[in-house]
């Protein structure tokens, strides 16, 4: 959930220049190094040798059934980490059954829209088996709205609630800050109004309360024993960070946390102030990219190499979209999203070749309102992606599945592999909108948004050999040839390679034609 107003981060990005030394191009930026963070260097040491998994996947409004099977079937074989998926505690059930009702909890019981707690269970065992770790969207800022005087509803688990009263808590367990009449946030530079006042009319908890901080404690302690590995927390902007210091104190374990706060230059609350805490989503990221895919030029990305606006690359959680900015929400500005076709897919290599942050990859459904629920029957029960028979329908019908699009689900790999270089080397450009650069001698990728084909000689810093241009294939079984088009890089590391317009090539070492 993001507040109603466009709110951009600060604090600086960690990259250092180290080095200019190119050849013949309009521009070369040399090579720079960034720091890997703290879960890049957790994944890297807890999965398999020589396969660190270092992007995750948001498959936003999935259900556990269909989750399970997709760990399975495709995220664990392409490497990715995690999971981060949609509110999984009782939720209130709203007309037309949007998708933010996930984001008005009821309960901290494991039933919702997403499915039962067994089914919960399940999915989180299933998943670990091969490799990727559930994220839950942990909203422990507040509960549903605040009803109508007398009015009572039943919540998804078969819970009953009413005006600040669940079943977890009552009156005196929320603010209620007496600035506004309703109690809404209305000034956005007042801190005590941001983290004491209802965001949108949603009774907001007493973080601050004893009684609340051990029982939303208890219910990610919960989560962690089921085996979740970690969580994002909703609107933690509007929480103190001595609120969420006392709640994660009490947690078993040390669990991946990463927080949304967006905040205004100028604002009294800034994303530094949750370093301590956890990673932080950076929404500046999407916001920046999206406007030099669209109309600018390719060229320009190479300043996201000393761009002092945004966070440390070891505390930033990065995306081209999420839930929330691809319906116009929370940024106040336009991002790339499914809707943007092979421009969006180009982002996505953009993203997962260059070295900033831990990268989040979109997967949505298709909608024609900014409310709308995900693909359901009329009884607001979500539909399967997954057949009885355990074929994948879904993704050739209202779910996107842009994780899976052969690019984007291939350059998983690339990030993986290329994740102990985590630099930029042998940067070029035509000034305009192709670009290539490499990561040390692990990989090296080409991005041409022009129309027109390129066709040129890069020095890649790879070794010598046949590559699988993992864009459109990747390595047969037998590891002696390509399902797509493949690469040759001679024994200087140079490589004549040839990009249609509005393509790009990819290549790095784990996906080496043997001989």
């Amino acid at each position: 959930m993001l507040s109603k107003c466009f709110q951009g981060l600060v604090s600086t990005f960690l990259i250092t220049l180290i080095g200019s030394n190119f050849f013949d191009s309009p521009t070369a930026l040399g090579s720079v190094t960034v720091q890997a963070s703290p879960q890049q260097r957790l994944l890297a040491s807890k999965k398999k040798p020589n396969l660190p998994r270092t992007v995750f996947v948001h498959l936003f409004e999935w259900k556990w059934t269909d989750i399970a099977q997709e760990c399975e079937n495709s995220l664990g074989p392409k490497g990715y980490s995690a999971v981060q998926i949609s509110p999984p505690q009782e939720h209130r059930l709203v007309k037309n059954f949007p998708w933010y009702q996930r984001y008005q909890p009821v309960s901290y019981k494991l039933e919702s829209r997403g499915g039962t707690r067994r089914e919960f269970v399940e999915m989180v065992q299933r998943c670990k088996k091969v490799g990727v770790d559930i994220y839950v969207d942990a909203v422990i800022n507040h509960m549903t709205g605040v009803l109508e005087p007398g009015k009572q509803e039943i919540g998804s688990g078969g819970s009953l609630f009413r005006r600040y009263q669940f079943p977890d808590y009552n009156y005196q367990d929320f603010h209620h800050c007496d600035r506004n009449g309703n109690d809404d946030i209305q000034n956005w530079n007042d801190r005590y109004e941001v983290q004491n006042c209802e965001l949108l009319n949603l009774s907001d908890l007493d973080t601050g309360a004893k009684k609340v901080r051990s029982r939303i404690a208890a219910y990610l302690n919960d989560l962690i024993s089921i085996g979740v590995a970690g969580f994002r927390i909703d609107a933690a902007k509007h929480m103190s960070t001595n609120d969420l210091e006392a709640i994660f104190s009490k947690l078993r374990g040390k669990p991946y946390i990463y927080q949304e706060v967006i905040a205004n230059p100028g604002e009294p609350i800034q994303t530094a102030e949750y370093f301590p805490t956890g990673d932080v989503t950076e929404f500046k990221y999407s916001l920046g990219i999206a406007p030099i895919f669209r109309n600018g030029k390719l060229a320009d990305l190479q300043r996201f190499a000393t761009d002092k606006t945004m966070m440390p690359s070891n505390k930033a959680i990065v995306f081209l979209d999420n839930h929330d900015n691809q319906r116009g929400h929370g940024t106040g500005g336009q991002v790339l999203t499914f809707k943007d076709g092979q421009l969006y897919v180009l982002a996505n290599i953009f993203m997962l070749a260059f070295p900033y942050g831990y990268p989040k990859v979109m997967s949505s459904y298709q909608f024609q309102t900014d409310s709308q629920g995900p693909p359901s029957n009329t009884q607001g029960r979500t539909n399967n992606i997954y057949n009885p028979q355990g074929k994948n329908i879904g993704c050739q019908q209202n779910w996107v599945c842009e994780h899976r699009i052969k690019a984007i689900a291939n350059m998983v790999g690339f990030r993986n592999y290329t994740n102990n270089d985590f630099v930029v080397s042998n940067w070029w450009s035509n000034g305009k909108n192709q670009i290539a650069f490499g990561r040390g001698n692990k990989g090296f990728v080409v991005i041409n948004r022009e129309n027109n084909s390129l066709s040129r000689r890069f020095q890649t810093g790879l070794p010598g050999g046949t590559y699988c241009n993992v864009v459109t294939g990747e390595l047969t079984k037998n590891g002696r040839d390509c399902t797509g088009n493949k690469v040759t890089v001679d024994t200087q590391g140079f490589a004549n390679i040839q990009t249609p317009g509005q393509n790009a090539v990819a290549i790095h070492g784990g996906q080496k034609v043997s001989r």
